[in-house]
């Protein structure tokens, strides 16, 4: 630095290095979010997407409203119904009426939906997941709790005091 001295931030201590990567890890994932920069098919799509379609493989059983999806995944209601919009046009998740009310809506990923997040996981696992499990297999499960718990009791309290979303 011309003039002066750098400054060491010393509040996090130890925990620096750890918390600068997953920062580093989060910017870049958020500059590509929402960008349909992904194919298959002739079939692009985002991680936005992508992150839609694997939360409904995994919760299907549910039968949660696309409100209580939005919210359970952090996202606005209306930011959740234009990446349903965006994969309905694409062909990849179908909408139905739970109750026969406008609003009540229930998502499902359809068979080409499938296809594509299977193709999706394979790709990201080898190109992007191996690596980082890799490393993270080191930690003995006792350990792998404490980090999960860490990131899940800093976004409990984060989020905690954000206005509810709607």
């Amino acid at each position: 630095m011309k003039g002066g001295t750098a400054v060491k931030l010393s509040w996090m201590g130890k925990n620096r290095e750890i918390v600068e990567a997953l920062i580093h890890y989060c910017n870049i994932y958020a500059g590509v979010y929402r960008t349909e920069k992904m194919s298959f098919r002739g079939i692009t799509y985002s991680y936005a997407q992508i992150q839609v379609l694997e939360y409904l493989l995994e919760n299907e059983e549910r039968g949660e409203n696309m409100s209580c999806i939005a919210h359970r995944l952090g996202i606005t209601r209306s930011n959740f119904t234009k990446i349903i919009n965006r994969l309905s046009q694409k062909g990849l998740v179908e909408k139905t009426r739970m109750t026969g009310s406008r609003r009540d809506i229930n998502v499902c990923v359809n068979d080409l939906g499938r296809v594509l997040y299977e193709d999706y996981s394979k790709g990201v696992l080898k190109r992007h997941f191996e690596p980082m499990f890799r490393s993270l297999d080191k930690l003995s499960d006792e350990d792998r709790a404490y980090v999960r718990d860490a990131l899940t009791d800093a976004m409990r309290r984060r989020t905690a005091n954000l206005p509810e979303q709607r």
